[in-house]
């Protein structure tokens, strides 16, 4: 028969167990890893996941069940979002966790990058450093929805679907640095691929708005009458301005 603590222990370690069961499955992983980006329908999770939506349905019960997110029925459709921020924050220290155990893990993606032709990823430091300089232009090339939901101060939207179509907008004078949703995603690595075939300086960061995010760093977000817009919120030019103006404010006023 059991003692009471050994069925302490026994109770406690279930319980943390469910997490470990909910996470258990690469689709669940990649869901959570689109869900820190902001909130999406089960649709656009399983249109983005390459999955089925009652497969995907399935996934985000399971991880419903283990509280790691919830859900909202808005008009026909079914949203979900994270529980909390904590979620983002495990998930991101489970991506380190396996960056530092699992060798396979960088191999993977150096294996990727090589086919692509290798590219210099510029690290969120020294963006800081460019961006503080005035020295670079950067362009967020997720979804329209995920730069509303939270973006690099600065950052330019331009999706990587319109991206071809949008060219002219960019500055040629300057270096280019594109970012997505980190580092195992590739949405940077093609518009890097175009930018540069069109004559570009451009670069990929790896770290993107989670990372950002973890750090402690400022994240931008368009208010609620701006997401309601549909589309970029301003052209390139447009946000360019608005961001050389807002780093001379800065610099005048000698913020960190």
């Amino acid at each position: 028969m059991a003692t009471p603590q050994r069925q302490f222990k026994d109770d406690t370690y279930a319980q943390l167990a469910r997490l470990g069961k909910a996470i258990a499955s690469p689709k669940r992983l990649e869901l959570l890893d689109l869900l820190c980006q902001g909130p999406r329908t089960v649709e656009a999770l399983a249109q983005q996941s390459a999955t089925s939506v009652a497969n995907a349905s399935q996934h985000l019960r399971a991880l419903r069940a283990a509280r790691l997110v919830d859900a909202d029925k808005k008009g026909l459709y079914v949203e979900y979002r994270l529980a909390s921020d904590e979620v983002c924050r495990f998930y991101v220290a489970l991506r380190g966790l396996a960056e530092s155990r699992l060798a396979e893990l960088e191999r993977v993606k150096r294996d990727y990058l090589e086919r692509r032709g290798t590219m210099e990823a510029v690290a969120a430091d020294e963006l800081v450093r460019r961006v503080r300089s005035g020295a670079v232009t950067i362009v967020d090339v997720r979804p329209a929805e995920e730069y509303r939901a939270g973006h690099i101060p600065g950052a330019l939207c331009v999706p990587v679907a319109e991206l071809r179509a949008r060219l002219a907008e960019l500055p040629k004078d300057r270096a280019i640095v594109a970012y997505c949703r980190g580092p195992y995603c590739v949405m940077a690595v093609e518009a890097v691929e175009l930018l540069r075939k069109h004559g570009f300086a451009a670069h990929r960061m790896e770290q993107g708005v989670v990372d950002w995010r973890a750090r402690g760093w400022r994240i931008e977000r368009e208010n609620s009458r701006a997401a309601a817009l549909p589309g970029p919120m301003r052209t390139p030019r447009e946000a360019f301005a608005k961001g050389r103006a807002a780093r001379a404010s800065h610099s005048s006023r000698g913020s960190p």
